[in-house]
């Protein structure tokens, strides 16, 4: 069964850090780009951070530029995504997704995904 699984979602004040993991099964990581992806109530989902199969290439929303890194370590098929300066409006439930075949660009801004994991909330309040 080819799935996605994320995890390291929470609860953090403002200006704190987390780092969203994203497991793979079922499914060769290394062909696959992978991104990121956020929805907060009443907004439409948005790429946030994608990575090329090889580790790369990357792009992020202008909105997470200099505060959010993303990473992939493909022997242990997890893709990263670490989080830091966080402020309220990252409040959302961020997603992890997989692409064959895409540019890193594509994928993230025309939010192109083949596989989608369940979610996990991520809070940013004092």
């Amino acid at each position: 069964q080819l799935q996605v699984v994320e995890s390291g979602g929470g609860l953090v004040q403002p200006g704190g850090s987390l780092r969203l993991s994203c497991a793979a099964s079922g499914f060769t990581l290394d062909y696959y780009a992978i991104g990121w992806f956020r929805q907060a109530p009443g907004k439409e989902r948005e790429g946030v951070a994608c990575i090329s199969s090889s580790g790369g290439r990357t792009n992020y929303a202008d909105s997470v530029k200099g505060r959010f890194t993303i990473s992939r370590d493909n022997a242990k098929k997890t893709v990263y995504l670490q989080m830091n300066s966080l402020k309220p409006e990252d409040t959302a439930v961020y997603y992890c997704a997989a692409r064959f075949g895409t540019t890193v660009q594509s994928m993230c801004e025309r939010v192109l995904t083949d596989y989608w994991g369940q979610g996990t909330q991520v809070t940013v309040s004092s």
